[in-house]
């Protein structure tokens, strides 16, 4: 008898109706200054605080963009602190 968590068998259901076009499924996620494409759309842009630990904080830009080809939802963090940063998906 198998057991799975129940939330990550959601979550793996989810990712699989997220049809990215080519295009976004070639754009590198979690990389600090990796490119976009050109269907992407700027929606909004934020600005968030973010933790230094000790030494106190700063502050980064997100930006929000929808493809015009699929519908998928990114945000862009900007911070140059963390080479981690940049595109991830969040919905479509």
């Amino acid at each position: 008898m198998s057991t799975q968590d129940p939330l990550r068998s959601a979550r793996a259901a989810d990712q699989k109706k997220m049809a990215l076009c080519e295009s976004c499924a070639g754009i590198q996620r979690n990389w600090r200054r990796a490119p976009g494409h050109a269907e992407l759309v700027q929606t909004t842009t934020r600005k968030e605080e973010r933790s230094d630990g000790d030494s106190g904080g700063h502050t980064v830009n997100v930006t929000s963009y929808r493809c015009d080809r699929c519908g998928t939802r990114w945000e862009y963090e900007n911070d140059k602190t963390n080479q981690q940063a940049g595109w991830s998906v969040v919905g479509q």
